[in-house]
């Protein structure tokens, strides 16, 4: 499949940071992003994702997440991808590192959805950088499951912003995906989600 093809098939924006949600809470993060290819020296908007995530604390050290993302093509009059995703999320250092291991597949549109099944580990490292503010950058690798299509990586960069941190943040963030074998260009996608989180289930 080709790079552009198989961005359809996976979400690779982050909104999240390596904070946990912890037990008894919820989060839920819809969100937006937009998603272009730069190939020999042009850059094209390929892609509008609208998606919501869900995230609840099983444990102090453990998160699970799931997340579901609709791809529209701008330029194309072919129906959207649907992607659908869902994974624990480990604390390494509390509210600095976490590592999210989500498992996930694509359907509709021209899509195999039998070739698209995906793993993506995904390491998050977390600062503050001033109150009500924190800055994540995150790496990720997408491999493929029932593909011989090459394997991707991508790293994205985000904040964290809000006046209560521990109830509603906004999440602006910025990444990239592409093949390192230096096939079918680089993936470019900008984001925006808005988190809500529960209170305390104490």
């Amino acid at each position: 499949m080709a790079l552009a093809l198989l961005s359809s098939a996976c979400a690779f924006s982050d909104l999240q940071s390596a904070r946990l949600v912890g037990p008894g809470r919820f989060e839920v993060t819809p969100g937006y992003s937009s998603t272009s290819v730069s190939e020999d020296g042009e850059t094209e908007k390929v892609q509008n994702r609208f998606g919501i995530q869900a995230a609840t604390g099983l444990a102090p050290h453990l998160d699970w997440r799931l997340r579901y993302e609709y791809a529209s093509l701008t330029n194309s009059q072919e129906p959207g991808v649907s992607i659908l995703g869902t994974g624990p999320k480990f604390r390494l250092v509390e509210d600095r590192v976490a590592l999210h291991i989500p498992v996930g597949f694509a359907f509709g549109g021209d899509l195999e959805s039998s070739e698209t099944w995906q793993l993506q580990p995904t390491l998050l490292f977390t600062l503050p950088i001033g109150d009500g503010a924190e800055i994540t950058t995150s790496g990720r690798g997408v491999i493929w499951l029932n593909s011989d299509a090459e394997s991707l990586l991508g790293a994205n960069l985000g904040l964290r912003l809000s006046s209560d941190l521990d109830r509603w943040v906004v999440r602006p963030e910025i990444g990239f995906l592409k093949d390192p074998g230096g096939q079918g260009g680089t993936l470019w996608q900008w984001s925006v989600g808005f988190s809500i989180l529960s209170s305390s289930g104490n």
